[in-house]
């Protein structure tokens, strides 16, 4: 799968939420150890995802998109998971969902 961004939003993310677009591309290299949503609230102009899962330094929440060739997804966002998502990603782990 080829992940791409763009470095401007790259930066800006890194300095907002401390998560650097290169460190969320890890969590979107492997297809299991992951939670992933279909975000419909924010799907109006292009189906947009959620992954939550850990990479090196915690537990991430990856926003993201699909682009053509289909293995090409573009980063939007990244940021550390909150407690709820922690649990809801939990429970993923557990089976509970």
């Amino acid at each position: 799968m080829k992940v791409t961004w763009d470095e401007a939003k790259n930066t800006a993310n890194q300095k907002k939420h401390g998560v650097s677009f290169e460190e969320a591309r890890a969590l979107l290299a492997r297809d299991e150890g992951r939670l992933d949503i279909f975000d419909e609230a924010h799907s109006s102009t292009e189906d947009r995802f959620i992954s939550i899962g850990p990479i090196v330094r915690g537990l991430v929440l990856v926003v993201w998109t699909e682009r053509l060739p289909s293995d090409h997804v573009r980063i939007i966002s990244a940021r550390w998971a909150t407690r709820r998502e922690n649990a809801l990603y939990q429970a993923h782990v557990r089976g509970d969902l």
